[in-house]
Parts: structure tokens; sequence; C-alpha cells
């Protein structure tokens, strides 16, 4: 009952000016861009990033053998480089019989002979990107996050500079009222 009769205020009231009713629609329809379109845009970027993932249609993986050992990254000890990747010389049979050579991300503790993945385009060139489902889910996700966040960021920030517009304009309508009703009230000084 209270939102009608705020409404009906803002709608017919004696003193209402164009921008009262602007800053009124301003706050539901910045929280409905908030509440629904940000989200929307979060879910289709994260969409967008899982759909260029190399895993995508028309990929294939197949065994390939390291041919070298990965090269040791400096600064890095054996215990910290067991989860890290680096690029490494392997070997694929194709279907047709042909050998192929290129370089993957393997773990850093790989030794030459060891057996790993590489992923191929359906041309057969080698693929590079996230090489897991789970981690391009992940940064599709973390993708959506970021531009929900930052577009709510943006929303709040547009509908701040759309205030501050109107509160200059109100200003001005009132300055210039004033200076034409002002002086038959207090009196020009004499």
């Amino acid at each position: 009952m209270r939102g009608a009769r705020c409404f009906r205020r803002v709608r017919r009231g004696p003193l209402r000016r164009g921008t009262d009713v602007a800053e009124f629609w301003l706050a539901p329809v910045t929280a409905v861009l908030i509440g629904v379109g940000s989200p929307a845009a979060g879910v289709a970027a994260a969409h967008a990033v899982q759909a260029r993932a190399p895993l995508a249609r028309g990929t294939h993986s197949v065994r390939a053998v390291l041919t070298e050992d990965p090269r040791a990254r400096i600064g890095v000890d054996a215990a910290a480089a067991a989860g890290a990747r680096v690029s490494a010389e392997v070997r694929w049979t194709a279907p047709d019989g042909s050998v192929h050579h290129g370089r993957v991300a393997v773990p850093a503790s790989a030794r030459a002979g060891t057996h790993t993945t590489a992923r191929l385009d359906g041309s057969g060139r080698l693929l590079r990107g996230p090489a897991d489902p789970e981690r391009a889910a992940a940064e599709g996700a973390a993708v959506g996050l970021m531009t929900t966040a930052s577009g709510a960021l943006l929303l709040l920030g547009a509908a701040r500079g759309v205030r501050l517009l109107l509160d200059r304009r109100r200003d001005a309508q009132w300055e210039r009222e004033w200076e034409r009703v002002g002086p038959e009230w207090g009196g020009a000084p004499e």
C-alpha cells in the first residue's frame, strides 16, 4: 500500500518535476538490470569462453610419447615443481600411420618415454589451451563471475552518474525559479 501511495505522489503531485519522475524510475530500472542483465551477461560470457575451449567439436586426443626430458625450470625445486607444467617435445602416430612431432604441456616431473595425451583438431593440428573439460568449465565460471560483477558495478556507476546529472538539472531549475520568485519573497536590499 505504501508503494502505491508513493507511486501516486510521484505521478500526480503538484510539485512534480520531470527530474523527480526520472529519479523515481532510476532505482527499479537499475535493480532489474543488475538482477537480470548482469547475470545474463555473465552466463553469455561463460558460455563463450567454454565454446572457445579446444575441447569443442571436432577435436580428439591421441596417445603420445615424450621424446625428451622437460627442461628444468630455474628457481623451482622438485617439491614445488610437482604440479608445474612445462613444454616438451612429443611424438604420436596418426591413424594413417604417419609419425608427427610437436610440443605439449606436460608435468615437470615427466621423463622421456613417458606416455601423455596430445589433443588434435579435425585436420590433425596440435591444440593448445585448457587440457581438460574441468579447467575449461572453471575458466568459464571465473570469466562469467567477473563479467557479472563488472556489469553490476558498471550499472551502479551509471545510475550514480545519472543521479548526479539529475541533481545538476534540479539545481539549475531551482536557481532559475529563485531568480524569478526570490525578489518577491524577500524584497531587494536597499
